[in-house]
């Protein structure tokens, strides 16, 4: 971890560090970057009947050997209560994410966004743990009225996704003023790199450039701008924003790569990477509403750089060379399934 001063990120080693959302694509890479700092990691994965961990059970085995794997779901108050007593720090990345479902299923992103954050900051005051991360997400922002964009740049629930991630930065902005929780709100901007899912732009265009049986490449809009971050440098992020002391409570920190593209030029990169002459082709059922779209996200990260020394190490090309790696491998590995839909 070269972004934290060695002493700040000594500070996890030996600590109780509970990762809520820790079977998702950046909870699971937040778990590699804590067991390797020596943490003492509970990981929080959402209980199911197929006995799955997620992407937790992707992890190599002598990672997993050194987590608390434990099973439940943060909408649960009393359960969340009793998880996060002795922990030291606290990762809260469980959420609903998909954009799409929220159109339909808009109560159950608060449920699990508003209220569940809810439960984790009432259980960390509880238990008095010195510090909690909240996730937020660029999306808090809309599209962009100037760029790059700070953290003083209106809120815009352009979403129900995004409105219910806004609900949960506002509760934990209340709970440092009102309960002086130390919380930390982290609002990275894209990321992308293995193990996300293909309600991602990025995986869903990798997976169909590779993929015999796909004779085209299906993607929605192609004209919007946005900043990507590898997924490596993103939990490097959340490191900084659990350890670093300068950080001020209950304030929002951007974590982005300062860098942005279309993704019709995201899109094309990949092509090149995967040595796909596949014809793009464009469907209306992959577009958002048109008022709902956001049309541009770039990170103004300065303010999170100039608390904790975090920027972006791995530029856009290296990491798409890395999530194309990794899906190469889940293809020939027959990792993919055949059905699979190319959602956006």
């Amino acid at each position: 971890m070269n972004h934290l001063k060695a002493n700040e990120a000594s500070d996890i080693s030996g600590r109780n560090v509970l990762v809520t959302g820790a079977d998702g694509f950046i909870g699971s890479h937040l778990v590699e970057a804590l067991v390797d700092l020596e943490a003492n990691v509970t990981a929080l994965c959402l209980y199911n009947s197929y006995d799955s961990l997620g992407w937790i059970d992707d992890l190599p085995q002598a990672v997993r050997a050194q987590i608390n794997v434990v099973r439940g779901d943060v909408r649960d108050a009393a359960f969340v209560r009793n998880i996060t007593a002795r922990q030291d720090t606290v990762f809260h990345l469980a959420a609903l994410i998909a954009i799409p479902h929220s159109y339909v299923a808009a109560q159950s992103y608060v449920d699990t966004n508003v209220m569940g954050t809810l439960n984790v900051l009432e259980a960390a005051r509880e238990h008095d743990v010195r510090r909690v991360v909240v996730t937020s997400t660029s999306e808090v922002y809309g599209t962009a009225q100037t760029v790059p964009i700070s953290e003083a740049h209106p809120l815009q629930g352009q979403s129900p996704y995004s409105a219910s991630k806004i609900g949960a930065d506002m509760i934990a902005e209340s709970f440092a003023r009102s309960h002086d929780l130390p919380v930390v709100i982290l609002r990275p901007f894209n990321t992308f790199g293995p193990r996300q899912s293909e309600r991602a732009v990025i995986p869903t265009v990798i997976r169909q450039a590779l993929d015999p049986q796909v004779t085209s490449i299906r993607i929605g809009d192609l004209t919007p701008v946005r900043d990507f971050t590898f997924v490596k440098d993103t939990a490097a992020a959340f490191v900084a924003a659990g350890t670093t002391r300068a950080l001020e409570f209950g304030v929002p920190y951007n974590a982005g790569s300062g860098r942005a593209v279309t993704i019709g030029e995201v899109v094309d990169l990949l092509c090149t990477l995967t040595e796909c002459g596949k014809p793009i082709v464009q469907e209306v059922g992959r577009l958002r509403p048109p008022k709902s779209e956001v049309r541009e996200l770039l990170a103004d990260s300065n303010r999170f750089h100039s608390a904790t020394g975090w920027k972006a190490k791995v530029d856009l090309r290296d990491g798409l060379a890395k999530s194309v790696s990794w899906w190469r491998q889940r293809v020939a590995d027959g990792l993919v399934r055949p059905e699979t839909s190319y959602a956006t």
